[in-house]
Order: structure tokens, then sequence, then C-alpha cells
């Protein structure tokens, strides 16, 4: 396209609860937190991704930061535009800075148990970028042809793609969802997991941020690690005493403290693989699990759901990138996939 190559282009969006993430032309150019921070006087908008997940739960009262995006799909309509706008103008950085590109295409994901109000946010906040055509892609779709699965063969494959707000479980054959469970539990309840657990445990005080970074750290769902994580040092404030204090964290507290959410993503994938007519159910037994999405890095997952199905089970090269990358081998072999992209 040369010249035009500056203002027509092509993306591919994984639109997240946790994160954000836009391929263009095979790379990953957005790569950040669906977070925005706002002027409360004047509803304009300070930062987006990191910046503002720098400010967040550190703001005065002029500075409000919106998550938002809740259980996978658009909650606060006004800030979604907003981010979608800050993350698109980082595209620009490197190329012409005072034109806004225009869009031929976009493809943005959507978690498979959403409704057609919640499809339609999604559609309307993608056209308002000015795109020509918009196209939305099913996660577990996404995130199995992003792990390199041939989903147009007649084979089920199994995908549990664990985000921010959702577990997406889908049994995928012929290009289509056979059979799927969509759960609430992913990401974000295993933060308000631990800060729920260091509250009532320890009598501390710590912000969603400060969880996330526990969970990242030592975070556990099974306790014979081959290499378990060291012991963590959490910050938090002390609720007694009402002052700063410090204590040392160990990963089987975290593996009692995220148990409950845990199980709910047990009793998904059983029930998802209880559902799944008999001759997918033998190809997921010869093929296994695959897991993918943030979630997938909790240590000793796999082993986990392997000790409670006896299928094997397999992590994602990249989980995080697993959705997004499949979403822009879509966007880049259109005709091929046209039956599983939806306008």
């Amino acid at each position: 396209m040369g010249f035009f190559s500056y203002f027509y282009r092509d993306i591919a969006v994984d639109l997240g609860t946790a994160n954000t993430l836009i391929i263009h032309n095979d790379k990953i150019v957005v790569d950040e937190p669906s977070i925005i921070a706002i002027d409360r006087n004047t509803n304009k908008m300070i930062a987006v991704g990191k910046a503002a997940m720098q400010m967040h739960e550190k703001t005065h009262d002029n500075i409000k930061t919106i998550r938002p995006l809740k259980d996978g799909v658009i909650a606060d309509f006004p800030a979604a535009e907003l981010m979608i706008q800050g993350m698109i103008r980082m595209l620009n950085k490197k190329k012409l800075r005072f034109f806004l590109p225009f869009f031929d295409k976009i493809i943005v994901c959507i978690p498979s148990g959403i409704t057609d109000v919640e499809k339609r946010a999604v559609r309307d906040s993608a056209a308002h970028t000015g795109a020509k055509e918009v196209y939305m892609i099913y996660e577990p779709i996404a995130a199995a042809i992003g792990i390199g699965v041939n989903i147009a063969d007649p084979v089920g494959c199994m995908i549990v793609d664990i985000g921010g707000g959702t577990t997406e479980i889908a049994v995928i054959s012929l290009a289509g969802i056979a059979c799927d469970q969509s759960v609430k539990v992913a990401g974000n309840a295993f933060n308000k997991d631990i800060l729920d657990y260091m509250r009532k445990q320890h009598n501390l005080l710590i912000g969603e941020r400060t969880a996330e970074q526990i969970k990242i750290a030592i975070g556990a769902v099974w306790a014979d690690l081959a290499e378990p994580p060291a012991d963590y040092e959490v910050h938090g404030k002390d609720l007694m005493a009402g002052i700063p204090k410090v204590i040392s964290v160990n990963y089987r507290e975290i593996i009692g403290a995220l148990e409950e959410s845990a199980a709910k993503i047990d009793d998904a994938v059983l029930k998802a693989l209880e559902i799944a007519p008999p001759e997918l159910a033998s190809d997921i037994y010869k093929n296994g699990i695959h897991l993918t999405g943030g979630g997938a890095l909790l240590r000793g997952l796999d082993k986990r759901l392997h000790s409670i199905t006896k299928l094997p089970v397999h992590i994602a090269a990249e989980p995080l990138q697993a959705v997004v990358r499949g979403t822009g081998i879509a966007l880049k072999n259109m005709e091929a996939y046209r039956g599983v992209l939806m306008v």
C-alpha cells in the first residue's frame, strides 16, 4: 500500500478485562493494562494503560481511575471508547504524529458467553474508531488458532482460556464451538481472594496492585511443586494499629486463599467434558486440554486439572498472547476464517 499504509491499517484487538493487546502487521504493537485515568472536573483522559495503572489506588480527589471492562465485557461505555482511542494513538508514535490512522478492518475478540447487548457495545466501541469494517471472534476460537490448532479439522480440541474477568472453556471442532462453559472466575477473582485472605488471616490491608503482585510472585493452586517459589514480603497497612506493616507469605498460604475460585474452574472444566459429544470426548482424551490466558501461569494449574480429569494438560507457549495472536492470524487470512468471524 506504500504511502497510504501510514493512514490505512488493519488491526486485531484483544480487549481484555485486565490487559488490552493490539496486533498490526503481525506484531504486537500495544500491550497495556485495560485502565484509564480521567480528570473528574473535565472528564478528559489523563493517562491510559501502564501510566494509568501507576496512578491506580494512589489518586487524589481530582483524578479517577476506571477499568472500563468487567467480567470480559464493557461495563463503562464512554470510558471504554476513551481507552480504545488512547490505545490506538499509541500506534502513531512511530508514524505520522499529526494524523490519526484510518482503519479498513478491525477484529475484536469477545467471550463466548456474551449477550447480544454486550456484543453491540463492543461493536459500537470499535466502530467509533472510524473503521470501515468491524468483525468479532470468540476468544476460545482465537486462542485455538493462536496456539496452532487447525480449527477446521473434524477433531475435538478443548481450550481453557483464563483471562482477567472470565474463564472461557470450549470444545472446538469444524471451525465452531461444539459446547462451552463461561464462568466469571479468573484473574481478578484470584486477586480479590488474596486481598480478602490478607485481611482476614493477617489483619493486613492491601490494594489490588499488591494482590496482583503476590499472585504473580507466589500464586499457586497445587502444593507439590518441583520448584516452589521463595516466600514473598507483603507491604500493607495494619488493620488494628493503622500503620504500615510488612509480613512474609509463602505459596502454600496462597493455595488456600485461591482454593474456592480454583474449584469453580475445576467444576466448569468437568461440566464442559460432561456435555461434550462422545466422539469429541475421545479426541480430547488423545489431544488433552490446552490452557491459555494469564491464569494458565498459575503454578500447578496443569497438574491440578490433570489430577481431576486424568487428561494431558498443555500450557500454551505464550499464554497471555494466544488470543491476540489467533485474532491476528484470522485478520491476515480473512477468507479462510470467514466462518468464525461475526459482524
